[in-house]
């Protein structure tokens, strides 16, 4: 049994985040859905992040902050943040993405509603200044374990966990593409990720890292996935591979 909380602990690594995390407070505050903790871990920011996030957590109860004394990167700052969450629901959001009003009210009823374990919604990209840009990710109605190795669509500030029903989970320690490993790691128990295809998420694309805005680097980091962490064989890696490669492109243009 998971310790008496929150409905929904949120997930959300910082890092240099100033000049973006307090909207994506804001983002959490303005929510419908009320019964939420947001977890809120630095990774050893070097500008005002902190400033701003020790003030966020003075102005509301929900809002927990971690420092860490060491940059470890984001996959080291949701596990931080996994560790302390009492939530039976945890949803993830990085602090430069915005949540929709109704986002975890909508996912949360649509998990509910058909007993589902593992939950996503569609996105839309924005702009550094928080502005739409007009192109929006849809979520298709299910994936699996050998659909996510084809087609990485699922967001992370998208998806919604129901560890009542997967088990507690952590996400593997890599500097990137953790969070792919970790949805396959709960498909791949049989577990099925199911699609709200409604846009309740916004992706801010500038401003992010190079690790997520160069796409070479994603891809490289894809084909480690499947060779390292899913140890799958080199012909079979290169298939899913093509398939990645292709709904990459699609998803691009």
């Amino acid at each position: 049994m998971l310790p008496f909380g929150p409905e929904v602990s949120i997930i959300t690594p910082s890092y240099n985040s100033e000049k973006t995390v307090e909207a994506t407070i804001r983002s959490v505050l303005g929510q419908t859905f009320r019964d939420w903790e947001m977890i809120i871990v630095d990774d050893c920011s070097t500008d005002q992040t902190r400033m701003k996030l020790a003030a966020a957590e003075f102005a509301d109860e929900r809002i927990h902050t971690v420092f860490l004394t060491e940059n470890s990167g984001a996959a080291a700052a949701r596990n931080a943040a996994l560790d302390l969450a009492r939530g039976r629901y945890i949803a993830f959001l990085d602090s430069d993405d915005c949540w929709k009003p109704e986002k975890l009210e909508k996912q949360l009823n649509f998990m509910k509603k058909n007993g589902y374990a593992f939950s996503f919604t569609g996105y839309e990209y924005i702009s550094q200044d928080g502005e739409s840009l007009h192109k929006v990710i849809q979520a298709p109605a299910q994936i699996t374990y050998e659909d996510m190795l084809k087609n990485t669509i699922v967001g992370c500030l998208t998806v919604m966990v129901d560890r009542e029903r997967t088990g507690q989970f952590r996400m593997p320690d890599l500097r990137s593409r953790q969070d792919l490993a970790t949805w396959l790691g709960l498909l791949k128990k049989g577990i099925v990720a199911y699609g709200l295809n409604e846009t309740l998420s916004e992706y801010r694309i500038s401003g992010k890292t190079s690790l997520s805005g160069n796409k070479w680097k994603a891809a490289r980091k894809t084909w480690f996935v499947y060779r390292q962490v899913e140890k799958l064989p080199v012909l079979l890696s290169c298939w899913y591979f093509c398939h990645y490669a292709a709904h990459a492109l699609i998803k691009r243009f």
